[in-house]
Order: structure tokens, then C-alpha cells, then sequence
């Protein structure tokens, strides 16, 4: 297996990617919170990719993977710069951007910086705004007070060890919330969404559908797929959505 490259950013941060030449658009992967580059959902494109001769990224953000950091220092705003530096300084061109999870709304807030260079989008299992309308709408008074005099919660999750939840991860998340103020995609978008999800809501993904403007915007909700989305018939149809927001059937 390839060995991992390293970007050093502005703020002082390693980030590991891996990074497949080709023809453009260039594909771009975003992963979830606490999830890498190595995940079924982004090796599988990339291997998708390079069989159609076509640009692919993947990289880690600080604190996750191979790249520097620890996971409990970070937050959204960290998590953003380090996904516009590494697609400013490792892309070139058109950009067809593949969300997962958190990495929904990484792939949203960097349609707000940089629209004019992406020419569709995928997401799957979009989480924009979870840090507001998922974690703190759900802390117990007790949990609210430990933020502010422990300076962090632990969440339990459903497909690995404790979320540590800090202080400054809901704090700066407020400062990226984008369902509360336009949010334009002017490109093709495909939000991919399953039943039987335990972390985002079939509800979130409405939300986020009714809430989005643009020209060529679906939802499609897939009955007893679940928060990986990563079998088989899934993976089916992440490649679809992307030949879909391509044009190219």
C-alpha cells in the first residue's frame, strides 16, 4: 500500500492525504468525525476513480488518522482550515466534493468559500450543525455544567470508543452553523441519506433539503441502510449519485 504524503498547513498542522492524478473534476473525500481516510466508503472511490482515469484526494484531518494533532484539541473551524488547505494547495480546477457525516458539513461550509469550483456534490449521511441540534440540544443540565467546569463531555457511540465532546468543539461550532443563514448550492447535489441511521435522522436530511436553494438538489433515502453506508448496494449508489452529478450516465 501506498504510504501517505503530508501537507503542513499555516497553522502549524501535518495532515496525511493520499492523492490520485487524473482528469477533472477532481474528487474530493471528506470524512466523518473520528473517521480516516482509510474507511471502506473513501478507498473504495478512490479505487472507483483511478479506473476512470479520474483526479481523487483523500487526507486526513488533524487529530484524526496519520495526520498530527489529537482529536480532543480540534473542532469544526480547525477541521475547515484543514480542508481548505489541503484542497487550495493539492487541487487545481473543477472539484466534485464527497461528504460523509461531519464531512457533510465540511463539504457545505467549503461551498460557502469556494462555489465557483465545485461542480457537484455528494453527501452522505450530511451531519451540518450536529455540534448545536445534536450535542448540546441533547446535554442534560449536569452534562452543560461539566462543560463549563470540566471543559468536556464523553458521549457514548454506537461504532467506537467515547466521543469526547469539548467545550471549545461547541463553542466554535456555533460559529459554523449553516442552517440558520442561506445556504446556496449552485451545482448539482445528491444527499444521500439511510432508514435505520442512529446518529443523523432521516429528519436532518430533510431539513437540510428544504432548507438548501439550488437548481438540481435530491434526497435519497435508502430503507434499513445505516450510518456507515458502506455495503455493497450503498456503495452502488454513492458511485451513482457521483456519475449523476457528473452527467455522466
Amino acid at each position: 500500500m501506498a504510504q501517505a504524503k503530508f501537507l503542513e498547513t499555516a497553522q502549524g498542522r501535518s495532515l496525511a492525504y493520499h492523492k490520485s492524478d487524473g482528469v477533472g473534476p477532481t474528487i474530493v473525500f471528506l470524512g466523518g468525525l473520528k473517521s480516516d481516510m482509510e474507511g471502506t466508503k473513501a478507498v473504495h472511490l478512490e479505487a472507483w476513480a483511478q479506473a476512470r482515469g479520474q483526479g481523487f484526494l483523500r487526507f486526513d484531518y488533524s487529530g484524526h488518522g496519520e495526520s498530527s494533532g489529537a482529536f480532543i484539541d480540534g473542532c469544526i473551524g480547525d477541521w475547515h482550515e484543514d480542508t481548505l488547505a489541503a484542497v487550495s494547495r493539492l487541487t487545481d480546477g473543477p472539484l466534485i466534493v464527497v461528504g460523509s457525516s461531519m464531512g457533510g458539513w465540511q463539504a457545505l461550509l467549503l461551498a460557502r468559500v469556494m462555489p465557483k469550483r465545485i461542480t457537484g456534490m455528494v453527501t452522505i449521511a450530511a451531519a451540518p450543525d450536529f455540534t448545536e441540534d445534536g450535542y448540546w440540544a441533547s446535554f442534560s443540565d449536569q452534562q452543560k455544567s461539566d462543560l463549563e467546569t470540566v471543559g468536556h463531555v464523553e458521549l457514548p457511540s454506537d461504532y467506537m470508543e467515547p466521543y469526547v465532546i469539548t467545550k471549545r468543539m461547541i463553542e466554535d461550532g456555533r460559529e459554523r452553523l449553516v442552517l440558520r443563514a442561506p445556504l446556496d448550492l449552485p451545482f448539482p447535489v445528491r444527499f444521500l441519506q439511510g432508514t435505520a441511521d442512529t446518529a443523523v435522522s432521516t429528519d436532518t436530511a430533510v431539513r437540510l433539503l428544504d432548507h438548501a436553494t439550488g437548481s438540481d438538489m435530491q434526497l435519497l433515502l435508502v430503507k434499513d441502510a445505516d450510518h456507515r453506508f458502506s455495503d455493497g448496494p450503498c456503495l452502488g449508489l454513492i458511485e451513482q449519485a457521483l456519475r449523476d452529478v457528473m452527467g455522466d450516465t
